[in-house]
């Protein structure tokens, strides 16, 4: 049986850290690099780095940033936001990324998902993606773009199945609705997901306690957590180590990579 992920996700606004709630203001954490180093330190499994301004702003990724954050950690990281082609991707790698994740892009021109599959392997692919609730789809959720500011038209559920068949290795969804609220995950919206793809789903938006991990490993089919807020937020009195998190899954059924005590807060 494949251990649970705990996952880190970075959203990166000149070169520094930033949390926010449903996509919208955005608060001041710490700098990438010295906020990677601290994660690494406390033993998370994985680190998502998003330069989440670069698409709204039609620039590439804060490739000197990425470098630095690179430098930092030794465990699975994955770089997104601005990548535009197979050269973009390329750099990341070649930056310190082990994966690329592609949004926006994918939604413009989802042969980008296929050119990296065949070009790095399908290991090497991920497909995130925004959604958000509305009756106007089959599924009950619609995909958004550019950090969550524009609609798309687009079912999330029939996006996803289709970023598969174009070769990406895993799948990370994020709530709009749960983001950052630390309300818990969006269950229904990754047990869809779960139905309608084969491959590896991760889970984001709405992490704020340790019964929403139970809740979510016990309930879907999800083999990783974004657990962003947990760790870090300014939003939360009291902060969570790895360790906690991993201890009290532990006790409670959930298969984990082990980790050793840490201070109370893996901070900067």
């Amino acid at each position: 049986m494949l251990t649970k992920r705990l996952i880190a996700c970075f959203d990166v606004v000149n070169g520094r850290v930033t949390k926010a709630v449903r996509f919208q203001d955005n608060v001041d954490v710490a700098p990438a690099e010295e906020l990677a180093g601290a994660m690494y330190g406390a033993q998370i499994d994985e680190l998502i780095f998003y330069d989440i301004m670069a698409s709204a702003e039609k620039r590439g990724i804060d490739i000197e940033t990425v470098k630095k954050v690179g430098g930092r950690v030794f465990i699975p990281f994955t770089v997104g936001g601005g990548i535009k082609d197979l050269n973009d991707m390329y750099e990341a790698l070649k930056a310190g990324a082990e994966k690329i994740s592609v949004d926006s892009m994918a939604v413009r021109n989802p042969q980008i998902i296929a050119d990296g599959a065949k070009a790095f392997g399908s290991q090497c692919v991920v497909l995130s993606t925004q959604v958000k609730r509305t009756e106007k789809m089959p599924s009950g959720y619609e995909v958004y773009i550019d950090g969550a500011r524009t609609a798309t038209g687009m079912d999330a559920i029939e996006w996803i199945k289709r970023g598969q068949e174009l070769g990406a290795g895993e799948i990370c969804l994020n709530s709009i609705d749960n983001d950052g609220t630390m309300a818990g995950y969006d269950l229904g919206l990754i047990k869809q997901a779960q139905a309608a793809v084969s491959i590896p789903l991760i889970a984001s938006g709405g992490a704020g306690a340790p019964e929403h991990l139970t809740s979510l490993f016990k309930n879907t089919d999800a083999q990783a957590a974004i657990i962003s807020s947990m760790l870090y937020s300014p939003r939360m009195s009291n902060n969570y180590t790895v360790w906690e998190l991993k201890k009290y899954l532990t006790q409670n059924g959930v298969l984990v990579r082990p980790a050793k005590k840490t201070v109370r807060k893996a901070t900067c």
